[in-house]
């Protein structure tokens, strides 16, 4: 099976499921909206799914996801609405352990495709040279940006960090 029909026959699964809860809050969130308790900007890594992280469904979640969880505008609109249209109670920047983009920017990657990616995590881990407290920092300053440029508080925006190993998240 190639890839196209594996994403097909998920997909058949996903909308015809055994059961029809499935079926159901698919059908509440057409009819009623969605109304996510919180925001997540994570990295696009497909180890990193937040709703399962988080122990989440359908609606729960206002996700954005991005190499790296940078912030740059389009990701900041996103968080606006969800913020002042959504009224999603929290964004979490959620970074992760064995990040691609934070090793890359370690390794001085200059491959111009990634320029935009590779100078925002430069910015925001500056001298680090462990994988892990840059992933931090990058997470830190991406929940610093946030704040200071949509008014939020510390309440309302954090960064985290994702354990893919153990699957801890530490709130930073």
């Amino acid at each position: 099976m190639n890839a196209l029909e594996r994403l097909i026959q998920g997909n058949r699964e996903f909308a015809n499921p055994a059961g029809d809860v499935l079926r159901n809050r698919r059908i509440e969130l057409a009819e009623n909206g969605q109304h996510p308790f919180a925001t997540i900007v994570c990295c696009s890594d497909s180890r990193v799914p937040p709703e399962l992280i988080f122990g989440c469904g359908l609606g729960d979640l206002f996700v954005i996801r991005v190499a790296g969880n940078v912030i740059g505008e389009d990701e900041l609109a996103s968080i606006s609405y969800a913020t002042h249209h959504l009224h999603t109670e929290l964004t979490l920047i959620l970074g992760h352990t064995h990040c691609g983009a934070v090793g890359a920017a370690l390794e001085g990657c200059e491959e111009k495709e990634l320029a935009p990616l590779m100078d925002k995590i430069h910015c925001a881990i500056c001298d680090e040279h462990d994988a892990k407290e840059a992933s931090k920092k990058n997470a830190i300053a991406g929940a610093k940006l946030v704040r200071e440029r949509l008014g939020l508080s510390e309440f309302e925006c954090m960064a985290a960090l994702y354990d893919i190993e153990s699957g801890q998240v530490e709130i930073l």
